[in-house]
């Protein structure tokens, strides 16, 4: 079977000014979770121009004014949003599309109506917020879902509780989700059986970009050929404000593994230089790497 060819990058000058304002839009105040995801969309997608992009944001504002006015409870603005979306316009998810780059890519995911749970749930909740929805998204372990109502931990919602909070599954067409459901999930994507309070927090904005690029990341991982995917998407999750330092050791060793042996080393020691602050052995297995990389040059 053959496989689509994923999306050409856009230029060198094109992506400086994309990344640029991804990192703007990602240290603002209130980071903006569409404009976010269609930067990353435009870095993977050099075909994606700024008419394009306005033209994603729009079509976000159209689907939001078919929702009916205030639909009142968080399960009326859950069927809603299913019927809209899942029913009327068709956005769900089937195993084909994790093997597809378009499904982490905002805009291909609302022209094609598919995706991965992460980015079908974006549309759910980037077109329920534009409606005036209680809205959230839920990152439970290997299955992202969105939430209605009162967010955990604030006041809010029903005197009773039983309409406080509603899970869905864009996924699958926006399927309203029981208790049981939702651990079915997890114990399906994980092995692991119940749910903590802890699964059912909010995710910020940043928090559901890192785990977008995540997905990029490993999308290239499987695939050697297509590095330079995995590389934009570390640099990307260079630039948010909070992430994890070993992201820096994961770009030196990609840039070795694409025969930037210079440049790789040189990343390798400055990451030695910080890993040494706590763990002296490790850098200098890193350090070991560097020099390895620098061998490479003969």
């Amino acid at each position: 079977m053959r496989h689509p060819r994923p999306p050409q990058p856009p230029s060198p000058e094109r992506s400086a000014e994309l990344r640029r304002r991804f990192a703007e839009e990602a240290r603002s105040e209130r980071p903006d979770l569409s404009a976010l995801c269609l930067l990353v969309g435009a870095e993977g997608d050099g075909s994606l121009d700024e008419a394009g992009l306005g033209a994603a944001q729009v079509e976000l504002d159209r689907l939001a004014g078919e929702l009916p006015f205030r639909p009142g409870t968080p399960r009326a603005w859950a069927e809603a949003l299913r019927d809209l979306l899942g029913e009327r316009y068709g956005f769900h998810g089937v195993g084909a599309d994790y093997r597809r780059l378009e499904s982490s890519l905002l805009h291909a995911v609302l022209r094609r109506r598919r995706g991965l749970p992460i980015l079908l749930s974006v549309v759910w909740m980037e077109v329920a917020r534009r409606a005036g929805a209680p809205v959230y998204g839920v990152a439970l372990p290997g299955h992202f879902v969105v939430g209605f109502g009162a967010e955990p931990g604030l006041a809010g919602g029903s005197a009773g509780g039983v309409e406080e909070r509603v899970l869905v599954d864009p996924f699958d067409g926006g399927r309203l989700l029981s208790g049981d459901d939702a651990e079915a999930l997890v114990a399906g994507a994980t092995g692991a059986a119940g749910l903590t309070p802890s699964m059912l927090e909010p995710a910020a904005p940043l928090d559901v970009v890192t785990r977008v690029l995540n997905n990029v990341r490993a999308w290239a991982a499987g695939r050697p050929e297509q590095s330079a995917v995995g590389l934009w998407a570390i640099e990307l999750a260079l630039l948010l404000p909070s992430h994890a330092a070993r992201l820096r050791y994961e770009r030196a060793r990609l840039l070795v593994e694409r025969g930037e042996f210079l440049a790789g080393a040189g990343e390798l020691e400055a990451y030695a230089e910080v890993v040494g602050v706590v763990d002296e052995a490790d850098a200098e297995r890193v350090r070991g790497e560097a020099r390895v990389a620098r061998a490479m040059l003969n």
